[in-house]
C-alpha cells in the first residue's frame, strides 16, 4: 500500500508465545513496526537499564566512610 506507506511482509516470530511465521506492517523504508509486546520488552529493558545507571551513580556519590 504506497499510497499510505505501508507494507505487508512476513518473517518468523513470536507473538502470544508462539513461535510461526507471522504477517507483520512494514514502514516504507522496510522496518518492520514492533507488536505490543516487543514494544514493553524494549521499555522494559531501557528502564532497567537506567535504574542500574542510576544506582551506580548514587555509589558513585555517596560519601565514603573514613575509619
Amino acid at each position: 500500500m504506497p499510497e499510505i506507506g505501508l507494507g505487508i511482509g512476513r518473517e518468523q516470530g513470536t507473538y502470544q508465545g508462539r513461535i510461526r511465521e507471522w504477517l507483520f506492517w512494514y514502514d516504507q523504508d522496510g522496518n518492520r513496526y514492533q507488536t505490543p509486546e516487543e514494544v514493553n520488552a524494549q521499555q522494559q529493558q531501557q528502564l532497567e537499564q537506567t535504574q542500574q545507571q542510576l544506582q551506580e551513580l548514587l555509589a558513585r556519590l555517596q560519601p565514603t566512610t573514613r575509619n
